[in-house]
């Protein structure tokens, strides 16, 4: 079995349970309220800024050209995925003023504190940003009438064939990763790709809830 099957199989509960988020069943049906969606667009561009970071430094850390090659082409594609969405719907917003929420922050950190750990269980890491948010991305597009739902622009960019083309192309890496692994390792990596599910479901929820500090 190849190692994404396997991590896949971990989080498919999780998987299910994002589907079922308000925010995510409101936004396929252009119902998600304004606020929500910008509370959560603020805090996604804090997210994929630091992301963007990690993806450059797994290509840093990455023996083989064409990996390497990948990951970079994956940050510089975060990079113009944030300035788009800043260009759509942030233009008017100072995100200087913008604090990252307890989710946003944890969520960061923890992806952060993989550089120290083995290059596969940091490329496990990111993995699920890719892959939820590609599979979330075709779902929602599934069920919804692109033409009348006002978060069109946002769904589109995640239901991309590129972007799945990415995802593809990243989920292939980690196998190859873990062929090579040895069982601890491997076991480290489905345990960082089932921490990172859940922040991505902690994160959606979060937004939906426009999270604040409570001190």
């Amino acid at each position: 079995m190849k190692w994404s099957d396997e991590a896949w199989g971990e989080i498919e509960g999780i998987y299910a349970s994002i589907l079922n988020l308000p925010f995510v069943k409101e936004l396929a049906e252009g119902t998600l309220p304004e606020d929500k969606f910008m509370f959560y667009l603020m805090q996604d561009a804090l997210y994929l800024d630091g992301y963007s970071a990690n993806l450059a430094h797994i290509a840093s850390r990455i023996r083989r050209k064409d990996q390497m090659e990948s990951f970079l082409r994956f940050a510089l594609d975060g990079i113009e995925v944030e300035r788009q969405m800043h260009g759509l719907f942030l233009k008017d917003i100072d995100m200087s003023e913008v604090e990252m929420t307890p989710t946003c922050m944890l969520y960061t950190t923890l992806l952060r504190a993989q550089g120290l750990a083995p290059v596969e269980v940091e490329a496990a890491a990111v993995l699920p940003c890719f892959w939820i948010y590609q599979r979330v991305g075709e779902y929602i597009l599934s069920v919804t009438d692109l033409a009348e739902n006002p978060y069109a622009r946002w769904i589109s960019t995640y239901a991309d064939p590129t972007f799945a083309e990415s995802t593809r192309r990243a989920v292939e890496i980690c196998d190859q990763l873990a062929e090579t692994a040895s069982e601890e390792v491997r076991r480290s990596m489905t345990s960082i790709f089932v921490k990172c599910a859940r922040m991505e479901w902690m994160f959606w929820d979060s937004a939906y809830n426009k999270e604040q500090w409570k001190i």
